[in-house]
Protein backbone atom coordinates (compact mmCIF):
# COMPACT_ATOMS: atom_id res chain seq x y z
CA UNK A 1 0.00 0.00 0.00
CA UNK A 2 1.49 3.37 -0.99
CA UNK A 3 1.64 5.88 1.43
CA UNK A 4 -1.11 8.45 -0.07
CA UNK A 5 -3.37 5.51 0.02
CA UNK A 6 -3.62 5.47 4.26
CA UNK A 7 -6.91 6.76 4.98
CA UNK A 8 -5.67 8.19 7.97
CA UNK A 9 -9.25 9.23 9.44
CA UNK A 10 -10.29 5.84 8.87
CA UNK A 11 -7.90 4.12 10.57
CA UNK A 12 -8.23 6.38 13.69
CA UNK A 13 -11.81 5.35 13.78
CA UNK A 14 -11.15 1.76 13.30
CA UNK A 15 -8.54 2.51 16.14
CA UNK A 16 -11.75 4.53 18.29
CA UNK A 17 -9.42 7.77 18.59
CA UNK A 18 -10.26 11.02 17.43
CA UNK A 19 -7.48 13.00 16.12
CA UNK A 20 -6.43 16.74 15.15
CA UNK A 21 -5.75 17.57 11.85
CA UNK A 22 -2.17 18.13 13.20
CA UNK A 23 -2.13 14.61 14.92
CA UNK A 24 -3.75 13.28 11.41
CA UNK A 25 -0.93 14.49 9.24
CA UNK A 26 1.92 13.46 11.88
CA UNK A 27 -0.04 9.84 12.23
CA UNK A 28 -0.31 9.54 8.40
CA UNK A 29 3.73 10.59 8.07
CA UNK A 30 4.43 7.57 10.89
CA UNK A 31 1.97 4.72 9.24
CA UNK A 32 4.08 5.17 5.64
CA UNK A 33 7.04 4.99 7.55
CA UNK A 34 6.28 1.87 9.19
CA UNK A 35 4.62 1.04 5.66
CA UNK A 36 7.97 1.74 4.07
CA UNK A 37 10.00 -0.23 6.45
CA UNK A 38 7.63 -3.38 5.55
CA UNK A 39 8.20 -2.95 1.99
CA UNK A 40 12.20 -2.92 2.81
CA UNK A 41 11.73 -5.87 4.55
CA UNK A 42 10.02 -7.98 1.76
CA UNK A 43 13.12 -7.67 -0.49
CA UNK A 44 14.78 -10.00 1.91
CA UNK A 45 15.71 -13.38 0.77
CA UNK A 46 13.89 -15.70 3.02
CA UNK A 47 14.03 -18.56 0.96
CA UNK A 48 14.94 -21.84 3.22
CA UNK A 49 14.31 -19.76 6.26
CA UNK A 50 11.21 -21.65 8.51
CA UNK A 51 8.68 -19.31 10.10
CA UNK A 52 8.70 -18.65 13.68
CA UNK A 53 6.61 -17.32 16.37
CA UNK A 54 9.45 -16.09 18.94
CA UNK A 55 13.04 -15.47 18.25
CA UNK A 56 14.15 -18.28 20.78
CA UNK A 57 12.89 -22.00 21.23
CA UNK A 58 10.53 -21.55 24.04
CA UNK A 59 10.26 -25.09 26.32
CA UNK A 60 7.63 -25.82 28.79
CA UNK A 61 8.70 -24.94 31.83
CA UNK A 62 6.11 -27.07 34.35
CA UNK A 63 6.47 -30.05 35.77
CA UNK A 64 4.90 -33.11 34.71
CA UNK A 65 2.04 -34.27 36.28
CA UNK A 66 2.32 -36.94 38.51
CA UNK A 67 -0.42 -38.55 40.44
CA UNK A 68 0.37 -38.16 44.53
CA UNK A 69 -1.46 -38.56 47.42
CA UNK A 70 -3.57 -35.44 48.70
CA UNK A 71 -5.47 -34.47 51.97
CA UNK A 72 -8.06 -36.25 53.32
CA UNK A 73 -11.31 -34.75 53.83
CA UNK A 74 -10.82 -34.67 57.11
CA UNK A 75 -7.92 -33.28 57.31
CA UNK A 76 -8.34 -30.51 54.76
CA UNK A 77 -11.47 -29.63 57.58
CA UNK A 78 -9.25 -29.67 60.31
CA UNK A 79 -7.83 -26.52 59.56
CA UNK A 80 -11.37 -24.86 58.48
CA UNK A 81 -12.53 -21.98 60.93
CA UNK A 82 -16.38 -22.58 60.12
CA UNK A 83 -17.39 -25.53 59.14
CA UNK A 84 -20.87 -27.19 58.22
CA UNK A 85 -22.14 -30.77 56.62
CA UNK A 86 -18.33 -31.38 55.94
CA UNK A 87 -18.03 -28.09 54.10
CA UNK A 88 -16.37 -25.30 54.82
CA UNK A 89 -18.51 -21.96 55.71
CA UNK A 90 -17.43 -18.46 54.08
CA UNK A 91 -18.95 -15.20 55.07
CA UNK A 92 -21.57 -14.26 52.71
CA UNK A 93 -20.66 -11.40 50.34
CA UNK A 94 -23.14 -9.63 47.99
CA UNK A 95 -22.13 -6.92 46.18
Amino acid sequence: MAVNEIDVKYVAYLARIALTPAEEEKLGAQLGQVLGYIEKLKELDVTGIEPTAHAVPLVNVSRPDVIRPSLSHSEAMRNAPAQANGLFMVPKIVE
